[in-house]
């Protein structure tokens, strides 16, 4: 199985480790693609901050993020799971796993990223500001930058098992699974029952719960109708549509009465 997650706004900082060494990533067949983003970022934010934050959507508040993007070559760096902050990381809780749950999260969760692509959770990253609808000046927009990369790396990634796309639509747009790839897909929608409305905070939140069930159960669907089953026998209400033709992902809702 292997699960695509979006990446936080909020991180946590990169702390006194060694620095980043961009060819120990996984997926190398992103470095190169990798090295252009980081290589403009690092330029564009070591140069006029009122341009960079202008490029990057950065409020005044967070013009410290400015600054942070400049060192990012010496910064310390840190496991991509400790990095990643905000509700759907806090409701996984990778930090709480234990090892047989964390061993599967290793192999199993890929965050994607503005900056880097995609990386497992035990990836050593510093902490940076670079969301998937940023344009840069030079490279243009990053969705559509990581598109044909992300074409060459991601359907061996994904292997002949289940993937389960938790990505938010500002990064499903880097990669979507195409062919039979896409016919073992699975998307999820967090609905309010009672409502039918996806509320942002909750959907993020029970995504977070979600993985962190299949991992520490040890589920191993293999397909999208195993993952159905693997999720109701967890206590879930699941509403599945199958894809009308080959080639298209599955629709998966998730129906919760509790919005917390």
């Amino acid at each position: 199985m292997l699960v695509l997650l979006p990446p936080s706004e909020g991180k946590a900082n990169s702390g006194d480790g060694a620095p980043l060494e961009l060819g120990s990533l996984s997926l190398p067949g992103l470095t190169a693609a990798r090295e252009a983003v980081l290589a403009e970022l690092v330029e564009l934010c070591s140069g006029d901050p009122e341009k960079a934050r202008e490029v990057l959507g950065l409020s005044e508040g967070l013009r410290g993020e400015v600054a942070k993007n400049a060192g990012l070559r010496t910064a310390g760096a840190r496991p991509a799971g400790e990095i990643y902050t905000g509700v759907l990381y806090d409701a996984l809780g990778l930090a709480t796993l234990d090892a047989d749950a964390r061993r599967r999260a290793a192999g199993s969760l890929l965050v994607f990223s503005g900056l880097w692509g995609a990386v497992r959770v035990t990836d050593r990253i510093p902490s940076y500001r670079c969301s998937m609808g940023v344009k840069l000046p030079g490279l243009g927009a990053l969705a559509g930058h990581w598109r044909a990369p992300m074409a060459e790396v991601l359907p061996a990634a994904a292997g002949e098992g289940l993937v389960l796309d938790l990505r938010s639509s500002a990064y499903a747009t880097a990669w979507k699974p195409k062919g039979e790839v896409a016919g073992r897909t699975a998307t999820v929608r967090v609905l309010h029952a009672p409502t039918r409305k996806v509320v942002s905070h909750f959907n993020k939140a029970t995504k977070g719960r979600i993985v962190r069930a299949l991992l520490t159960s040890g589920a191993a669907p293999e397909n999208p109708a195993e993952l159905v089953e693997a999720l109701r026998e967890l206590g879930y209400a699941v509403e599945a549509e199958a894809p009308g033709k080959a080639g298209k992902a599955w629709a998966l809702d998730v129906l919760v009465d509790e919005v917390h």
